[in-house]
C-alpha cells in the first residue's frame, strides 16, 4: 500500500451527528485569543445541530497553573458557553493513552530515541538546515535504527513510515477551503509519542480522545494547522476515523506573535461577557450584534455563522478536490462535507 494510502477498511461515525469540542489546557486562565477559539467550535457545533463537548488537555502538570481549569470552566459557563455532556480530563485517560501506544510499539511503529533537542538541532545544523522560530525541528533520523552505543532511551517516537516505505504525504481539506498537502519526511521526520520527561505527547493524546469522543469537526486556531497531518497519520495507524478540519484565525499582540497566557494575556473579566463575546466576533468574520443580554446574542451569533460557514461545508464545494484526493489515496476516512441543518438556537 502507498505511504499515503488511506487505510483499506475505512473507519466511520456514526450516522451523521455533529459532534465538536473545546480543549483547553490548565495553564492560566481564559484570555481573549481562547474565547475566539471556543466561541467558534460552539457556534460551529450549535449552527449544526450539534453537540459541544469539553476536555481539559491537563497532561503537562509543570506548565499546569493551580485553580486554572476551576477558572476556564467558570468563565465559560459565565459567557454561556454550556457543554453537551461531562466534562473530559486527559489526566484520567493514562490507561487509553498506554493502550495506543502499545498497539502502535507492536505493529513496529515505535522506538527509543536517546537525543536530547540539543543534539537534535547540532545534527541539522551540520546538514545545513538551521532552526526556525515557531517551527519544531525536523527529526533526523539518528535513532531510527537503533541506539548509539552507550546511550540510553528518552523519548519514544513515532516511525512514520514502515521500513523501505517513503515517508507518508498527508493530502486534507480545512473547511476555510485551503488545500493541505504534506510530506511529513520533510515537515516534521519521526515525531514523539511520549515525552523524556514520561509524559504522554499532545498529539498521541488528542488523537485517542478524539476517537473516543466521536468527534467529527476540530474548530481550532490556525496555530495548530501544522499538527493536522501528524494527527491524521496517527488516526490511520489507530484505525479512527478522521475529523472535518476548520482553523480560524489567532488573536495576535502587539507584536503579531499569538496572544497566549505564556505571553501575559489577561485573564477575561467574566463581568463582562457580553462585551468579552462582542469583541471576539470580528476575528471570526462576523459581523457585531445588537444584544443586551447573552439570551438575545446567541440566536444571533448562531444565525450568522451558519450563514458563512455552511456554503463552505457544501459537498458541491469540496467535491472537485476530494476526487483528486481519493484518487490518488483511495477512500477516505473524512466524514463527508457537512449539510447545514437548523440552528439549535441559544445554549442550554
Amino acid at each position: 500500500m502507498p505511504a499515503s494510502a488511506a487505510p483499506s477498511a475505512v473507519p466511520s461515525f456514526p450516522g451523521d451527528a455533529y459532534v465538536g469540542r473545546f480543549a483547553p489546557s490548565p495553564t492560566g486562565p481564559l484570555h481573549r485569543g481562547s474565547l475566539v477559539a471556543a466561541l467558534a467550535s460552539f457556534l460551529d457545533a450549535r449552527a449544526h445541530g450539534g453537540r459541544w463537548l469539553l476536555r481539559i488537555e491537563d497532561l503537562d502538570p509543570p506548565r499546569e497553573v493551580a485553580g486554572a481549569a476551576a477558572s476556564i470552566l467558570a468563565t465559560l459557563a459565565h459567557h454561556g458557553l454550556h457543554a453537551d455532556g461531562p466534562v473530559v480530563w486527559q489526566s484520567r485517560r493514562h490507561d487509553a493513552y498506554r493502550r495506543a501506544f502499545d498497539r502502535l510499539r507492536a505493529d513496529g511503529r515505535v522506538y527509543p530515541c536517546a537525543c536530547s533537542r540539543k543534539e537534535i538541532s547540532e545534527a541539522l545544523l551540520a546538514r545545513g538546515i538551521p532552526p526556525e522560530r515557531h517551527h519544531e525541528a525536523v527529526y533526523p533520523g539518528t535513532c531510527r535504527d537503533g541506539l548509539p552505543s552507550g546511550r540510553v532511551p528518552r523519548a519514544w517516537r513515532l516511525r512514520i513510515a514502515a521500513p523501505g516505505q517513503p515517508p507518508p504525504v498527508i493530502d486534507w481539506i480545512d473547511r476555510n477551503g485551503t488545500v493541505h498537502h504534506e510530506d511529513l519526511g520533510v515537515t516534521t521526520g519521526d515525531f514523539v509519542l511520549r515525552r523524556a520527561d514520561g509524559l504522554w505527547a499532545y498529539q498521541l493524546a488528542v488523537v485517542v480522545d478524539d476517537g473516543a469522543q466521536g468527534v467529527t469537526d476540530v474548530v481550532r486556531g490556525a496555530d495548530l494547522v501544522s499538527s493536522t497531518a501528524r494527527q491524521i497519520l496517527l488516526q490511520r495507524l489507530l484505525g479512527l476515523p478522521t475529523p472535518r478540519y476548520l482553523h480560524v484565525a489567532l488573536v495576535l499582540d502587539a507584536h503579531g506573535d499569538k496572544l497566549s497566557k505564556q505571553t501575559g494575556a489577561a485573564a477575561l473579566d467574566n463581568g463582562q461577557a457580553l462585551a468579552n463575546l462582542q469583541a471576539a466576533l470580528p476575528h471570526l468574520g462576523l459581523p457585531a450584534i445588537q444584544a443586551d443580554s447573552l439570551d438575545a446574542f446567541w440566536p444571533q451569533a448562531v444565525r450568522r455563522w451558519a450563514e458563512r460557514h455552511a456554503q463552505r461545508a457544501s459537498p458541491a464545494a469540496a467535491a472537485p478536490i476530494v476526487r483528486r484526493i481519493q484518487s490518488r489515496e483511495g477512500p477516505s476516512s473524512t466524514p463527508p462535507p457537512i449539510e447545514p441543518k437548523t440552528p439549535r438556537g441559544t445554549p442550554d
